[in-house]
């Protein structure tokens, strides 16, 4: 589609495989230094447009990031894509700002640490200039706006500049002998002082002059006391009003705006905890359809809800999971087929999942099985043992889609991370390393 109603006719077969280079590294250390656990990443997140970056770490810091190559550049593409030029200049970020978002807490009735390390951020539609976003641990949600402030300085307040002190107040009268003490906003600690006959003739206005400006970070709200498991997923609602949290058992939608209410709107925990057969271990919103979202299991199951069904959705609109070959269960069946991680496209027409082995794309208009599905590390199969025994099997791993909905990425084992073409006919596979020097 281009402008109004001129249909433009997609090109045939699948598009061109992308070359990847290597374009720029976030957190020098170095030689020898050693990575302290706090500072591990352990969440990221761009937002929309492309133009920040959030990370969080394990110690609960959020460090934000910046588009800068757009800035400078703005009428300069505009007049390259006007002219439908490719555009070659690489994404370049800075460093924008951090604060502390979580600290580490303790809960008191169930005698329980709560560590500081962020799980997730998701970004939220901006407002006059000022940033939004939300980040949480394991129990606690908060809602961060970040935005310049002016500094402002007063100048030309003053006396003659020998006679100024501090904010402008006279140091002392010029007709009495006992010097009068200055407050800090110009007033007089005393009662003697008085104006020279004739007047003061430097006496002049003040003048607000505003001189550099200052990123500050301010928590706006705090959601918390709501999960009695740990949060595993976050999602934002394309009405820009609400947000889901998601634990193991339990899915809670909020308000933005009301910190001390959620309403509960998925609900698995057993009446006999023993009858539990299988857990949350994702959830989104729908990109367009503020009233639908997906939540994932460790059963491999993607469950999708209609929030206009009823208000506590006990059952769900459509299943989507992918029927189990035959003679192919074993001992590892049910542990790899847990999801980890579900995103939909940007249309919200295609879902994406990550198992432990392999990526699945699916339509969300056919729940009989997925549309493709991307090995991502075949090779560990026959290993498929060594990593129950470390405990690597139950490692989880994210995944995402492009823009386009083209591609699909996940992440691996040894920093590296996978790339796949899911248009139709496209073969392309790529595996990357996530190293400072790719090339050796």
């Amino acid at each position: 589609m281009n402008g109004g109603d001129e249909v433009v006719t997609a090109p045939a077969g699948p598009p061109q495989p992308l070359d990847w280079k290597f374009s720029q590294v976030f957190g020098e250390r170095t030689a020898g230094e050693e990575v302290q656990e706090v500072d591990i990443i352990s969440a990221i997140e761009f937002d929309k447009t492309g133009d920040h970056l959030a990370t969080g770490d394990r110690g609960g810091r959020v460090v934000l990031f910046e588009r800068t190559d757009t800035k400078d550049h703005d009428a300069l593409r505009r007049d390259l894509e006007r002219t439908d030029h490719p555009i070659n200049r690489h994404p370049e970020f800075r460093y924008k700002t951090e604060f502390q978002s979580h600290e580490p807490e303790f809960d008191y009735l169930k005698s329980l640490e709560i560590e500081e390390k962020i799980n997730k951020i998701r970004w939220c539609q901006t407002a006059n200039r000022a940033l939004f976003l939300l980040s949480t641990n394991d129990k606690t949600i908060k809602f961060w706006k970040v935005q310049e402030k002016k500094v402002k300085k007063i100048s030309e307040m003053n006396l003659d500049p020998p006679k100024a002190v501090g904010n402008g107040c006279v140091a002392s009268s010029s007709n009495s002998n006992s010097p009068t003490l200055c407050l800090a906003n110009g007033g007089s600690s005393g009662n003697d002082f008085s104006f020279p006959p004739g007047g003061l003739p430097s006496l002049r206005l003040p003048v607000v002059t505003s001189q550099e400006t200052n990123l500050v970070a301010r928590c706006r709200r705090v959601y918390a006391h709501a999960h009695d498991y740990h949060i595993n997923s976050i999602s934002n609602n394309s009405d820009g009003e609400t947000f889901i949290s998601a634990d193991d058992l339990r899915i809670n939608l909020w308000n933005l705006e009301i910190s001390n209410q959620s309403f509960n709107i998925v609900d698995v925990k057993p009446a006999n905890m023993e009858d539990l057969t299988e857990v949350i271990t994702s959830a989104e919103f729908h990109p367009t359809h503020c009233y639908m979202l997906a939540y994932s299991s460790s059963k491999g199951s993607i469950r999708l809800i209609d929030l206009r069904q009823s208000a506590l959705c006990d059952s769900h609109a459509k299943l989507f999971e992918e029927p189990e070959a035959p003679g192919s269960r074993s001992f590892f069946t049910e542990i790899i087929a847990s999801i980890s991680d579900i995103k939909f496209a940007k249309d919200g027409r295609y879902m994406l999942s990550r198992d432990y082995m392999t990526l699945k794309l699916w339509d969300i208009n056919m729940d009989s099985g997925p549309v493709s599905t991307f090995q991502v590390h075949e090779y560990l199969r026959p290993k498929l043992c060594d990593l129950y025994e470390n405990d690597s099997i139950f490692d989880k791993f994210e995944c995402c889609l492009s823009g386009d909905g083209l591609r699909v990425a996940t992440g691996s084992y040894s920093n590296l991370f996978r790339i796949f073409g899911c248009a139709p006919g496209s073969t392309e596979a790529t595996t990357l390393e996530a190293s400072k020097n790719p090339m050796r």
